[in-house]
């Protein structure tokens, strides 16, 4: 199934039991499915407006796309995320949810996804990824720092 195809095939969507889709190549340039296209099914649609180009700044839709993968997963729902050619856009914004969501390292997220799909982020997302990868780690100390300290000896 090419991609492209199975985003706009509403029913295979819905045999799938895909409840949410998050397109990473939204409007009128890219694939412009939009939350209107979904409107006879119970699919509940977030789109990004991004160009697979190195110059564009993906990381500020890092947190809001992470929340609304989060939300259908623990709704117990299945997300579609996609793009045009489903490697650098959607790869970015599934990497991102599992570094945020998850806490993964970027490497440990990068090997999760490799393992279902071959993903090539562009090298402009790669370095959003990677400075993402810092925040995380600090967060995670943090909380350690933080958690430990509680303890009463």
């Amino acid at each position: 199934i090419k991609l492209n195809s199975s985003t706009q095939d509403k029913t295979l969507l819905v045999n799938l039991g895909i409840t949410h889709v998050v397109n990473a190549a939204d409007g009128p340039q890219h694939i412009d499915t939009g939350p209107c296209f979904y409107k006879d099914t119970n699919i509940l649609y977030h789109g990004v407006e991004a160009p697979d180009c190195k110059d564009f700044d993906l990381s500020p839709f890092f947190t809001e796309t992470s929340d609304f993968i989060h939300g259908a997963l623990s709704q117990k729902g299945k997300v579609l995320v996609h793009c045009a050619r489903g490697i650098s856009r959607s790869a970015t914004l599934v990497l991102a949810f599992l570094m945020v969501k998850e806490r993964l390292t970027l490497v440990e997220a990068v090997e999760v996804v490799r393992e279902h799909r071959n993903i090539l982020p562009n090298v402009g997302f790669l370095n959003q990824l990677r400075h993402l990868d810092s925040t995380v780690a600090l967060q995670r100390r943090t909380t350690k720092t933080s958690r430990s300290g509680d303890k009463k000896p």
